[in-house]
């Protein structure tokens, strides 16, 4: 089943939701990156959460997420934009370590708190807009809430849950945020609040199955929903072997020549998609040969 995700509204639209499956877009970065299970729960969560963050933007707009707790899994980042695409990596992506006290994958070990989560938005102005808050839990779920909360000054709850198999593959991932509505009336906040206390988490919501729709139901109350425009969701980097040619192209012909020289070839590697590329000393040659630059 292809990944998505959902916005809605409800209680006369004094809730906005949102809701996502991201099973295959975890399993294809866990494949890429070959992370274990702690890594791939906190890189998992980060692009779960951050898909929905992108969801928010509008057009041509882009997100960046850079979270570093001072933990082994060292940095997290993450790439997102409003059509449902992200890619991301850690920068240890071989960090493990045994369940927690409550028997969950122990991503705050991994992730640390001392910290801070950041979140920088391309909307086309001359500079980015920057959020930044510390490090509550090294969750990740209650640090993007207070993000939320404290950034953006909006009233969230943020959910995201990874399940790992055994042999380290994805089961299931997914995740939720509800933000209430300035106007909100208090008698539906009590209401959510109480709901989101009382159903399971979601790590079980998710390893249970339930498709986005389901979650927000969940929590919302099915009857309340209206659900607004569902978005496919994947593992997207635009990096290619084009990409990288035109770069060096950009370096102009001594540094080509330099590195028919020293090197003979160029190599570049792509973090987000762990993709190699290698240019051969004929590739580069051929650069300076046909006028290219």
């Amino acid at each position: 089943m292809n990944d998505y995700l959902v916005k809605a509204l409800a209680y006369n639209n004094q809730v906005r939701a949102y809701a996502v499956r991201t099973t295959e877009t975890v399993s294809e970065a866990q494949r890429r990156h070959y992370t274990w299970p702690t890594a791939s729960a906190a890189l998992g969560r980060s692009m779960t959460v951050g898909v929905m963050l992108g969801a928010m933007l509008k057009d041509e707009d882009k997100l960046t997420i850079r979270i570093n707790g001072g933990g082994p899994v060292g940095t997290i980042l993450v790439d997102t934009n409003s059509k449902g695409e992200v890619r991301g990596y850690v920068k240890n992506p071989q960090t493990h370590f045994e369940l927690n006290q409550i028997g969950k994958l122990d991503v705050a070990r991994a992730v640390g708190t001392d910290g801070a989560l950041i979140v920088s938005k391309d909307i086309g102005l001359k500079h980015p807009f920057v959020g930044q808050v510390p490090l509550v839990s090294g969750e990740l779920g209650e640090d993007f809430t207070s993000y939320l909360v404290q950034s953006e000054q909006i009233p969230s709850s943020v959910g995201a849950g990874v399940i790992v198999n055994p042999d380290n593959s994805i089961q299931a991932a997914g995740g939720f945020i509800i933000q209430l509505m300035p106007d909100t009336q208090e008698e539906v906040i009590s209401f959510i609040e109480r709901r989101i206390e009382s159903i399971p988490s979601i790590s079980a919501m998710v390893m249970e199955g339930l498709m986005p729709e389901q979650i927000l139901g969940q929590i919302l109350g099915e009857s309340n929903l209206n659900i607004l425009e569902t978005i496919p969701v994947q593992f997207h980097c635009p990096c290619s072997e084009e990409r990288v040619t035109n770069a060096i192209i950009s370096l102009g012909n001594k540094e080509i020549e330099d590195m028919i020289h020293t090197d003979g070839q160029a190599e570049a590697h792509c973090h987000f998609c762990n993709a190699h590329y290698h240019l051969t000393k004929e590739d580069l040659e051929g650069m300076l040969e046909t006028n290219i630059i």
